[in-house]
């Protein structure tokens, strides 16, 4: 089993997403309770190109200080809204012999669902702790309702088994 943190990015980690104390809190929780079990933590942060926001190189692109990385914790960076295309992510969990990925990050409805689909097709049990992913209002739904949408409906029994943070840590103590 491995902690997959995606798109946590300064640029976008903040208090403008749905529930951004519970989603912050759940991720710290998550983060610290995967160190403490060693479950393997691994990030993924999405450049979208030159002369765009989220690019590496600008400050924005780095990761939420809230979610540091620790030395020695593998960092993939991706152009598209798969953790898995291109970006060696999937041939490192299948040279690790991983079969559980549990997911959290953002946004919700762009990397985060690529993410647990495109797990799912390449065999991955892919897992979704509950307040772990989040989003921001766009043109057609508040984050609100895509966060319902993603986690209640969309994902649960097709992509990924949603589960609670508690059931989560409990799974990481093995």
């Amino acid at each position: 089993m491995i902690l997959l943190v995606v798109d946590t990015q300064k640029l976008i980690t903040n208090s403008n997403l749905y529930h951004y104390d519970v989603f912050e809190n759940a991720v710290k929780t998550l983060i610290a309770a995967a160190r403490e079990n060693n479950v393997e933590v691994i990030y993924v942060r999405h450049d979208d190109g030159a002369g765009e926001e989220l690019t590496k190189g600008t400050s924005g692109f780095e990761i939420y200080e809230g979610f540091s990385p620790q030395p020695g914790e593998k960092i993939f960076d991706k152009t598209v809204n798969s953790s898995f295309k291109g970006t060696g992510l999937l041939e490192y969990l299948r040279e690790k012999n991983v079969r559980i990925v549990a997911v959290v990050g953002l946004q919700t409805d762009y990397c985060i669902d690529a993410t647990i689909k495109c797990g799912f097709e390449h065999g991955f049990k892919m897992i979704v702790p509950e307040n772990a992913n989040s989003t921001f209002d766009n043109a057609f739904m508040t984050g609100e309702q895509s966060y319902k949408y993603y986690n209640e409906f969309m994902w649960k029994g097709r992509y990924a088994e949603c589960i609670s943070v508690e059931e989560m840590i409990k799974r990481m103590k093995g």
